[in-house]
């Protein structure tokens, strides 16, 4: 996962100048703190992870086991936290078409997990968070 830590300490870069508003060091401490995360849930996916949804292996552990799509959830929340922190307000309207797109490829894996792994994928799903 280096591209998320390229693009954190490239926008950090080019947008490090005062005033650091309350606002903006928020935001950047959400971008950190979630791609982090997203860094941590994409490594546990594992051989799991593919660009769209193939229900090779039901990962369950870790992140996975309380957060179905760390990926895309953590993905959005450093998105926002960028936009927050470059103070670019008209950006969001991108943020907002993110959100259902991300929502529909969720739709997606959950219905081929569930084609493959049945009964198993019901009781996760069940037991997660989106």
């Amino acid at each position: 996962m280096i591209v998320p830590s390229v693009v954190l300490i490239g926008v950090i870069y080019a947008f490090a100048r005062p005033p650091w508003t309350a606002v903006r060091v928020a935001g950047l401490v959400i971008a950190i703190v979630s791609f982090a995360l997203l860094t941590v849930a994409r490594f546990q996916l594992g051989n799991a992870f593919s660009i769209t949804p193939q229900a090779t292996k039901l990962v369950t552990a870790g992140i996975y086991s309380r957060i179905r799509n760390p990926v895309y959830v953590f993905s959005a929340l450093g998105i926002a936290g960028l936009l927050l922190f470059i103070e670019k307000p008209y950006y969001f309207l991108l943020f907002i078409i993110l959100i259902p797109l991300q929502i529909f490829r969720a739709g997606r894996e959950a219905r081929v997990l569930e084609e493959r792994f049945g009964e198993d994928y019901r009781k996760y799903r069940a037991a997660t968070w989106f």
